[in-house]
């Protein structure tokens, strides 16, 4: 398809999102190519803002007291979900250890929890989860806020997940794009950070910093030009987001067995590597791990997720975290698409989210399951 780059956003393998003034001509080029199509939403803009006030009214209706479990029933600000993990921190002080792992751009503390059984081992395995790189994908914070909250307050019934094994959890990474994604109906869209960059006389704002990291920067599937989505930085961890996941990565290379980024959208569960369609040699075990996250969704849900590496089954993505994270050392190393979900993919109602983090958690503690049993502590 060779359209102007204004005409379409890619959303996933099978799914478009197509600007008005360009549909005719869109539909004309699949026509002529042989590829069927359906017309999902005739204003995903409409949609979007739907979808947005909805959860503003959510939030408004059940504003978070600063103590408690976070609901199902909204996405949260930044700031609430902070709050939530000092919450946690304060209520189980044998068991959850706050940590403010940096700043972001516009000086938003970037906190981690750092979650365990509370019997003061500091011997064990690490699993390493985040979320919140892109702005729009709202889902992802939320899905690790769920974890979070299945580790420490139904720690009964996931006490096997943190015998030999401390998770650490920081469920957002962009904060700056997140809080503007929350801003309003037109900003909900967001997905970079919020740095800007002088460019071509004007300002261009943020990096993808999903492109950001310094393993293989620029070798593919990002690009130079300031004001794209998937804009790589000047240089690599320019972004100081980006450099607080890897001062996590490197903290945690040595006990780290399994890192795990939640995005969204496609259901897809991705391995390194990103920047080539080569395996790496022990693909056989990133793909065992996968399968049983992937296998575990099925049989709860029934939603196929399909498992390979980053470039064979979706698209090149060079200087991303999970590639920089297996190269540091984790030998399991992952990217999470969640199911994609509303019109353009980004954005699943309120009314889905809580079957949607339900589902993410059956596969992240099938996933974690199999790296305790392939990776015991020596």
């Amino acid at each position: 398809m060779t359209l102007n780059e204004d005409a379409y956003e890619f959303v996933h393998p099978n799914k478009y999102i197509v600007n008005p003034d360009y549909l005719e001509e869109f539909k004309t080029t699949l026509q002529q190519n042989g590829i069927t199509f359906e017309l999902q939403d005739e204003d995903v803009g409409a949609t979007v803002r739907k979808n947005f006030e909805q959860n503003r009214a959510m939030q408004k209706l059940f504003p978070y007291k600063g103590q408690g479990r976070l609901g199902t029933n909204q996405y949260y600000s930044h700031a609430v979900i902070n709050a939530y993990l000092e919450s946690l921190a304060r209520t189980y002080p044998q068991r959850v250890f706050l940590r403010k792992v940096g700043l972001s751009f516009e000086e938003r503390d970037l906190k981690a929890l750092i979650i365990t059984n509370g019997d003061g081992r500091n011997d064990k395995n690490v699993i390493l989860v985040d979320g919140g790189f892109h702005a729009r994908e709202w889902i992802s914070p939320a899905a690790a806020i769920y974890a979070i909250e299945q580790l420490v307050e139904n720690f009964e019934e996931n006490r096997d997940l943190l015998e030999d094994y401390d998770w650490v959890i920081l469920p957002v990474v962009n904060a700056d794009g997140y809080e503007y994604s929350q801003q309003s109906a037109e900003t909900r869209m967001w997905r970079k950070t919020r740095k800007p960059l002088f460019h071509q006389g004007g300002i261009c704002y943020g990096t993808d910093p999903n492109r950001n990291f310094d393993f293989k920067w620029m070798a593919g599937g990002a690009s130079s030009d300031p004001c794209s989505n998937t804009f790589a930085g000047p240089n690599p961890f320019s972004e100081p987001e980006a450099r607080v996941v890897r001062d996590l990565i490197q903290t945690y290379k040595k006990k780290g067995q399994m890192y795990l980024t939640l995005h969204s959208s496609g259901s897809l569960l991705l391995y390194p590597w990103g920047w080539t369609s080569d395996l790496p040699e022990t693909w056989p075990d990133l793909h065992e791990v996968a399968t049983a996250g992937a296998d575990a969704i099925k049989n709860a849900t029934g939603r196929e997720y399909t498992v390979g590496s980053s470039t064979n089954v979706l698209y090149i993505a060079a200087g991303a975290s999970d590639d920089y994270a297996f190269n540091a050392g984790f030998p399991i190393s992952f990217t999470m698409e969640l199911p994609t979900a509303g019109s353009t993919g980004f954005d699943p109602p309120v009314e889905m989210i809580d079957s949607l983090v339900k589902e993410t958690w059956v596969g992240i503690r099938a996933m974690g399951l199999k790296v305790i049993e392939k990776y015991p502590l020596v």
